[in-house]
């Protein structure tokens, strides 16, 4: 039997109300018991003193690229940057190569994450084959193959009756639909926000409403056609406030938010000189919205932070601001942009980081884990809320480096991931 002692941290578990100092005592791969003092015999012990102790963190928004993208990303250096990050899981986004439509190519990632090790990764199906919005994928046969929930990520399925289609055929598997909300008649795929920075910077740009019309229409689909739906990194004022008025009226309704919608605004394209690592999608949002995405945070209108994790190679980012792809990395620097903004500032609690990060994920998708319970596997995140970190994508284990966040200094980082008891990460 392997044994293993995480001594002496200060354990946050919303889930359980548990905050505190404790032991966590893992045998064999599972949780055996949570306490003060356990017996530490046989067992490795580390000491974990001073840090923080969370539920495994999950996130439910990553591009793997994998297969067919493998010079951006792969599912083992994704899974490595997740496990960097503290995510003991993560979802992979199905528009790979070929997209992942089909049972064949879901057990195909499912079985690669297994041989990657590091992070747990969770397939998401297409909801349409092709991801072309016309003819439905086999929900079912990809379920059983491992996928946990289905998604077109990067199109909106522009016809409401597949659309609805979806939702009902959804209910059959108790699969969440994931929309990625934006309606292209009305974005045309701007670079940026539309607005007064994007006037004043000559970009096209995209309304804040081609997000919001979508997200309004989704809503009154899966209020229609039942369903649980969870609509993709929301960015706009309005889509939050249409969710919250859903939620309310009983909508099964979730969404998520990005660490970059909630800590930059469109004016960080100029202040960057038009960084390309700024040029997002949904775009960066004015400092109404963003104010708005902070409001839903603390109300529990948000129930989960995604990083909606895209690589690309550098080259591919190396071209004029209209021409680059669309995208950011964020698995490994996710916990600590939030720590430093929000928790050291106080202005959320960190038992709200955890729910956000762990619990509300988990939730969302119906995946095992969001809270740490004696007899279940052993996936936890060690955080140690003083360290002092700087933002060195050399340093990344993902292929990319991507990130407009590149030399911010922040306080609190990740100190160990651990997944099934077996430590995949520990910061050097």
């Amino acid at each position: 039997m392997t044994r293993l002692l995480l001594r002496g941290g200060r354990v946050v578990d919303p889930a359980a109300r548990r905050d505190g100092i404790a032991d966590l005592l893992v045998e064999n791969g599972r949780l055996s018991r949570i306490g003060e003092r356990l017996d530490a015999a046989s067992a490795d012990v580390v000491d974990a003193s001073g840090k923080l102790v969370f539920p495994g963190f999950i996130d439910l928004h990553v591009h793997l690229r994998e297969p067919g993208f493998e010079y951006k990303e792969s599912i083992l250096s994704g899974a490595q940057a997740a496990a960097a990050g503290g995510f003991s899981a993560v979802c992979a986004m199905a528009n790979t190569d070929p997209v992942n439509d089909h049972r064949t190519v879901t057990r195909w990632i499912a079985d690669r994450a297994r041989e990657a090790g590091f992070s747990r990764v969770y397939p998401i199906g297409a909801i349409t084959k092709g991801m072309r919005g016309e003819e439905l994928s086999e929900f079912g046969e990809m379920k059983e193959a491992g996928a946990v929930a289905v998604s077109d990520d990067g199109r909106w399925v522009a016809n409401g009756s597949v659309m609805r289609r979806a939702l009902e055929y959804a209910t059959l598997f108790d699969l969440p639909v994931a929309t990625h909300a934006e309606d292209e008649s009305l974005s045309g795929r701007g670079a940026m926000n539309e607005g007064r920075v994007s006037t004043r910077l000559g970009l096209s740009a995209q309304p804040a409403e081609a997000e919001s019309i979508a997200v309004a229409r989704d809503l009154t689909l899966c209020e229609l056609a039942g369903g649980r739906l969870h609509v993709c990194h929301v960015s706009t004022a309005r889509s939050v406030a249409l969710i919250r008025e859903a939620k309310a009226r009983g909508v099964r309704v979730t969404c998520e938010v990005t660490p970059h919608h909630l800590f930059l605004t469109d004016e960080e394209v100029a202040r960057s000189g038009f960084s390309t690592a700024t040029k997002v999608n949904p775009p960066l949002r004015g400092e109404r919205d963003v104010a708005a995405l902070h409001e839903a945070l603390l109300d529990g209108t948000i129930d989960a932070l995604a990083t909606d994790h895209a690589p690309h190679h550098a080259d591919e980012k190396a071209v004029d601001y209209e021409s680059a792809p669309f995208g950011l990395v964020g698995l490994e620097t996710a916990a600590s942009l939030f720590h430093d903004r929000l928790v050291r500032t106080g202005r959320v609690p960190v038992a709200r980081m955890v729910e956000l990060f762990s619990g509300g994920p988990a939730r969302a998708f119906s995946l095992p884990g969001g809270g740490l319970v004696e007899g279940k596997d052993a996936d936890f995140t060690v955080f140690d809320p003083a360290a002092e970190v700087e933002v060195d994508p050399r340093a990344f284990r993902s292929r990319a480096r991507n990130t407009p966040f590149a030399g911010a200094r922040l306080t609190g980082a990740v100190a160990a991931t651990y997944v099934a008891g077996r430590e995949v990460y520990r910061r050097p």
